[in-house]
This record gives structure tokens, sequence and C-alpha cells, in this order.
């Protein structure tokens, strides 16, 4: 008797699932690898009494204990946190200013490379051709305009940091903003010109409603920059003047590599993380209320 032959039935015991995520372990490993592994040998470091040089000895928890005791470390999170308040407005509305004004434009893509490009400029050359150009005593603006002493007010200084750190983040924050609006539709705008709504009536009642999730993003991802802040105020003021300007990354850099407490620096990098979690967290609350 003849047998009918049966269809090929394959018994591989991967499929397309398993496949993919075969194909995602490398970039797993290199995440575990250049995050996990450090993160590890951070925390391991923060229990240690270490200058670098010397034999490493165990404190368990002493240096987390001396944090929250130290007022250098309050200090500087002050400062983070004034450095924040007083950049975080203007951002905003300078991002929702440009963004509609540009919006439908002839020349907003130009206008908008323009306002990228400073982010594209690397942070340690952006910083000293700002140094050169505001310095009170030979910058060249100084030559055409009296320039501020801001490296002997902390006032000032925290006003050139913000300046300078607008400068190479407003062109991100008017593309989150003009991709928003690009989102809204154009019917619900004409649709309240047909009723009547004026130009401001429109903006508050229909647009800036709309523009929320993107204004959301950007607090909470400026707000977490800030915390993180260290680069512009290593380059521009070393925390100066009086230690005016030292926020929470100057202060971390100072403890380790200055002080040589390196075990110390390990546990404020722990804390400083801890911080930039919970609003990362809380963004993406934020955001996922938004929806």
């Amino acid at each position: 008797m003849q047998r009918t032959a049966r269809p090929f039935k394959s018994r591989a015991r991967f499929g397309p699932r398993s496949s993919a995520q075969w194909f995602a372990l490398p970039a797993v490993l290199l995440l575990g690898l250049f995050l996990l592994y450090p993160f590890v040998d951070v925390l391991r470091f923060s229990t240690w009494d270490w200058s670098g040089l010397s034999a490493p000895r165990p404190i368990g928890l002493e240096n987390y204990r001396q944090i929250l005791q130290d007022p250098d470390f309050y200090k500087s999170l002050r400062t983070t946190l004034i450095f924040s308040l007083i950049t975080l407005p203007p951002f905003i509305l300078l991002s929702v200013l440009l963004a509609l004004a540009l919006d439908g434009q002839p020349y907003e893509r130009g206008i908008k490379a323009l306002l990228f490009l400073p982010g594209l400029v690397t942070l340690g050359g952006a910083a000293v051709a700002w140094y050169t150009l505001f310095s009170p005593e030979y910058g060249a603006l100084a030559a055409v305009v009296p320039v501020p002493r801001w490296d002997q007010s902390v006032g000032w200084a925290l006003v050139l940091i913000m300046l300078f750190t607008l400068w190479r983040h407003i062109g991100y924050g008017v593309l989150v903003v003009s991709a928003r609006l690009k989102a809204i539709p154009k019917a619900l705008t004409e649709a309240a010109a047909v009723d009547g709504a004026n130009p401001l009536q429109t903006f508050r009642f229909i647009t800036l409603p709309l523009l929320r999730p993107a204004l959301t993003f950007l607090v909470v991802i400026g707000t977490v920059l800030t915390l993180q802040s260290y680069t512009a105020v290593f380059l521009l003021t070393r925390g100066g003047p009086f230690g005016g300007t030292e926020v929470l990354g100057y202060y971390l850099y100072k403890t380790g590599f200055e002080i040589g407490r390196l075990g110390y620096a390990a546990a404020l990098t722990v804390v400083i993380l801890i911080l930039t979690l919970a609003f990362a967290l809380a963004q993406a609350r934020l955001l996922r209320e938004e929806r």
C-alpha cells in the first residue's frame, strides 16, 4: 500500500521571536558591560574610604551618612535647583515663542538648522569660545560693550551659564515644540476662527492644551539635564566665584579628583543617580497621564 507523503514540518526550537531575542543579545551584553558593571563597581566603591592611592578600607554606609550631614552637598544641591529655576522658564518660553513664530514660514527649516547647530559643536570648544568672547578683561565683546564682572559676582556667573545652556539647547526645544505643532489638525484652528475666536483665544484654548505633552517633556528633561550639569561650570567658572556656581556635578568632580575622596565621590554619584531617576520616573508618570 502506497503511503501519502506528509508535508514537512519544521521542528526548529527557535521561532521568530526567539531569533529576534538572539539578535538583540549582543546589544544587551554591551549594555550590561558598559552600564551595569560600572554601576555595580560604583556601589562597591561607595562603601570604601578610598583616595585612589591608598588601600581601600570598607566602612559600610558611612559615606551616605556623611552626605546627609554635609553642608557643602546641600549648598551644591541648592545651587543646582536655583540654576534649574532660572534656566527652565526661559527655555520653555523661548522654545514655544520661536516655534510659533517659525511655523509655516518659508525660512523655517533654515532658522531651525541654525538654532540646532550649537548643539552639534563640541561642548569644550563652545565653552572656550564663550569664555574668550565674554571675558570681562580681554574678551572680544568687552572691547565693544561693557561686560559685567561675572568672575566676581555669583549672580552674573549663573546668568552666564544660563545663557550658555540656552544657546546650546534652545534648538532642541524648538524642534520638540514644532513637531507637536505640526501634529495639531488645522481644522481645529480654522473652526475656532469661524466661531469668532481671535488668535490669542485660539492659542489659549486650543494650541496650548495640545502642546502640554511637549511642554511636560521639555520641563522634565530640562530638569534632569540641570541635575547632571557639570562641564559648562567646569570650563567657564570652575565653581566660582566664591563657590556660588558649584552645582552637584562639579561638587562630585571636586570631591573625587581634587580632594581625593573617591569613595565619598562614588556615594555622591549614587545619590545623584537616585535624584535623576526620581525625576525620570516623574517624567514617565506625567507623560503617561498626558496620553
